[in-house]
């Protein structure tokens, strides 16, 4: 089932009296279950696609459609609702309350969730998604107290608490050293073989091939569009 389609997107900025392009005749379709890796060089304008699919930036025209809606002209308070109950974030950066414990940054979505739980079952439910992720002994542990490997589980956790239609990940490994890497993107690949539709961005290909699908963008445009065998 079609999850996400996108149909001559382009996007461009204005500086001064200049219109800069960054995305241009972007039209793909992805599909419920698939691990697509979103493959190009700094300033390629993958990131900023990024931004389009994950609701939190608007083409200069084309349309998007996301789990059967057309999101291009929805409001902002529309687009911050799909965000909060479709789709689940992972940053490089991991983006963690330095003073919340795990169990307590991965609960904090639902906090922003339109119907959101009792305090006792948002912990249950953090602490499955922490187990999830192979952290059910670091359920009390603060950021700082964490690996670096260790807090992305956390925020890959916290993606998941919402039980998102897709996982949006912006180089989720660019601040892990290739071992620790290679174990997050294997965590990837099983979230993925449990159903989980995954869209992740980076400009490595050793990362993207864990992917089974890579769109390479290069100059704003689809470059290639490569599925390998499941």
């Amino acid at each position: 089932m079609e999850i996400i389609r996108l149909e001559n997107i382009f996007k461009s900025y204005r500086r001064g009296d200049l219109e800069i392009p960054v995305l241009q005749h972007i039209s793909l379709k992805i599909d419920s279950g698939e691990f697509v890796a979103l493959l190009g060089a700094s300033g390629s304008g993958k990131s900023t696609l990024m931004n389009i699919l994950g609701c939190l930036d608007r083409p200069t025209s084309g349309t998007y459609w996301f789990d059967g809606v057309e999101i291009s002209s929805l409001t902002a308070d529309e687009r911050a609702r799909i965000r909060n109950t479709k789709i689940g974030f992972v940053f490089q950066n991991f983006n963690l309350l330095p003073r919340a414990n795990a169990v307590e940054n991965v609960r904090m979505p639902l906090d922003y969730a339109p119907h959101h739980p009792s305090d006792a079952q948002a912990t249950k439910r953090a602490m499955e998604m922490l187990h999830r992720v192979g952290l059910e002994e670091r359920l009390d542990h603060e950021p700082a107290q964490l690996s670096g490997g260790q807090q992305q589980r956390v925020a890959i956790a916290r993606s998941l608490i919402n039980h998102p239609r897709v996982l949006l990940a912006d180089e989720p490994t660019g601040n892990l050293d290739s071992k620790t890497g290679a174990e997050i993107m294997a965590l990837f690949e099983r979230l993925h073989k449990a159903g989980n539709t995954i869209v992740l961005v980076t400009h490595e290909p050793d990362v993207a091939a864990f992917a089974y699908r890579t769109i390479h963008i290069r100059d704003g445009q689809v470059e290639n569009d490569v599925r390998r065998a499941a």
